[in-house]
Order: C-alpha cells, then sequence, then structure tokens
C-alpha cells in the first residue's frame, strides 16, 4: 500500500526533527515544503508531505505515524 502523511509544526528545530525521524523510517518527501504565519499564534508554520510503500492493506484504521 502507498501511505501518505502531511507533517507540520512551528518553524523550529522540532519540524526538522519531525521531517527527518520519518525519513530515518523510510518516508520520502512528496512535493515541495511549504511555510505559512499562523497569524492566530503569531508564528511560521513549516509543512512538507512524505509518502511510503508498505506491505498490507490501507484501512482508515491504519496508524500512519506507527509505519
Amino acid at each position: 500500500m502507498k501511505l501518505y502523511r502531511f507533517l507540520s509544526a512551528d518553524d523550529t528545530s522540532a519540524f526538522c526533527h519531525k521531517v527527518t525521524d520519518a525519513l530515518n523510517k523510510g518516508w520520502e518527501l512528496y512535493g515541495s515544503p511549504t511555510q505559512a504565519y499562523d497569524e492566530a499564534n503569531g508564528v511560521m508554520r513549516c509543512g512538507q508531505a512524505v509518502t511510503k510503500d508498505a506491505p498490507g492493506v490501507y484501512t482508515p484504521e491504519t496508524k500512519l505515524g506507527a509505519q
């Protein structure tokens, strides 16, 4: 099955660690990263889509972060 996740967080090193962790677990970058100003919280937010091929059959109960 092909899995998709969109990772997002404030623009800090924590976001980079989140993406790095996913890459080290076999996820691959999908598309370009995004960045936008979160006016409600007064911070920049980053996002990056990642995909992964995994065995099994997808269901809505699939825990994407555990793959």
